[in-house]
């Protein structure tokens, strides 16, 4: 099978070189972009899921859900930090207004 195809490319080949025309058309056919092996081809190691079907092992997520949880919870932690550190400002005004008013 592989030397009838092999014989059956030399063919197209040599007919390609005997006209102009079709050369051309194969040179524009070879700057067709093919992506190869760009697909989803095979996958090492186990299948990532969801990290709500597996919230205990990251190491499992896909990677844009491992992103969005981290950057979520950095988030969380700095927005916590900063009112922690701060004080609520706008609660110490109420209480210092109910406090004359006793």
């Amino acid at each position: 099978m592989a030397a009838w195809t092999a014989a059956a490319r030399q063919a197209a080949n040599l007919t390609t070189l005997s006209s102009p025309r079709v050369a051309s058309a194969r040179q524009a056919a070879s700057l067709i972009h093919r992506r190869g092996l760009a697909g989803g081809g095979d996958h090492h190691g186990p299948p990532k899921v969801n990290f709500w079907q597996d919230p205990l092992n990251p190491s499992k997520w896909k990677e844009e859900h491992f992103v969005i949880v981290s950057l979520t919870g950095w988030g969380l932690l700095f927005y916590g930090g900063y009112k922690f550190f701060t004080g609520d400002k706008k609660d110490k005004k109420e209480e210092k207004v109910g406090e004359k008013s006793h």
